[in-house]
């Protein structure tokens, strides 16, 4: 009996990007697996992102929320429809190639590899380079450095979350591989109760790695397949709002994961030390109007300190 996959796609005002990706989806199917179907569910998109998707050639499902309900609550939403044995967490922003979902299946089919929960491919960015995608765990530490800005100067990059210093030119097991292809069994999504809502966007999959790591999962990053990720997705243009949901997301997995001092810690970095740190970079990359985003975000983060800390007290699942 063939293997069976499910695809699921969260999608927000993705436009012509999410055509592209189930074009590509459409094109990768083969007889080596049984794709049962594709789910995209639609966060209140206001543009044509789900116009003229019936002539494609897929088992296709569209959930459509009457508000924007997060990437980790969509995603478990979509996965909630699924009983294929694995699942696959696809941005809108990626295109997948011949061998993209061949080679991470038959790794995990593999008798050898039932200890593997999790697995991620090489990606490609626009201009056909290999992107640094795989990352470590987070710690107190590691947040520190990447506030302060430490590793963003040659040599100290390995003192940071993301492993900027690694190629990424050969398998690997890792901590961590990026959400845009996330290849998970089914029976590791069901059994961690899936991605935790909370996480609105961002660390949402860092959070489920971890709990996947503790429940005795091993994550598996594979060069033998790669995928196209546009990177940056649909909130380009939206560079404050972006920076506000990684730091609101960043102090939630803190208060989740770390003692509550280091918790505490982090907080007074982030509120404090990082806007200056973020500054100096921000006028050095692109000037006033990065400086300008910048603020904003924090500004919106300012506001919602309220909501974090409130979340902070509740019962993570």
């Amino acid at each position: 009996m063939r293997p069976s996959l499910d695809i699921v796609i969260v999608n927000w005002n993705a436009g012509a990007q999410l055509r592209d990706c189930l074009k590509s989806i459409e094109s990768a199917r083969c007889n080596i697996f049984t794709l049962s179907r594709v789910v995209v569910v639609d966060n209140a998109s206001n543009d044509d992102s789900l116009d003229n998707l019936d002539s494609l050639r897929l088992p296709l499902v569209i959930i459509r929320n009457s508000v924007n309900r997060g990437f980790g609550a969509a995603c478990n939403q979509g996965a909630a429809v699924c009983d294929a044995r694995y699942l696959l967490f696809l941005n809108p922003d990626t295109k997948v190639f011949k061998n993209s979902l061949v080679v991470p299946l038959e790794f995990m089919e593999d008798a050898e590899k039932l200890d593997v929960g999790i697995c991620g491919v090489q990606l490609i960015n626009e201009k056909g380079r290999v992107t640094r995608t795989c990352a470590r765990f987070p710690s107190l530490r590691r947040f520190v450095v990447q506030a302060i800005g430490l590793n963003k100067f040659p040599g100290l990059k390995a003192l940071g979350v993301r492993m900027d210093e690694w190629d990424h030119l050969h398998n690997k097991s890792v901590d961590q591989v990026v959400g845009a292809f996330f290849f998970t069994r089914r029976s590791v999504f069901e059994a961690l109760k899936g991605f935790d809502k909370r996480f609105f966007v961002y660390y949402e999959e860092v959070d489920f790695s971890l709990r996947a790591r503790k429940a005795g999962w091993i994550t598996e990053y594979l060069i033998d397949a790669q995928a196209f990720h546009r990177g940056g997705g649909t909130s380009r243009q939206m560079k404050a709002t972006r920076l506000f949901y990684s730091l609101h997301s960043r102090l939630l997995y803190g208060f989740k994961h770390f003692p509550r001092w280091q918790a505490w810690l982090l907080t007074g970095v982030t509120m404090i030390i990082e806007p200056l740190s973020r500054s100096v970079f921000s006028m050095l990359r692109g000037g006033v109007r990065d400086v300008r985003n910048t603020w904003m975000g924090y500004s919106l983060l300012y506001r919602d300190i309220p909501d974090i800390l409130g979340n902070s007290r509740d019962n993570y699942e």
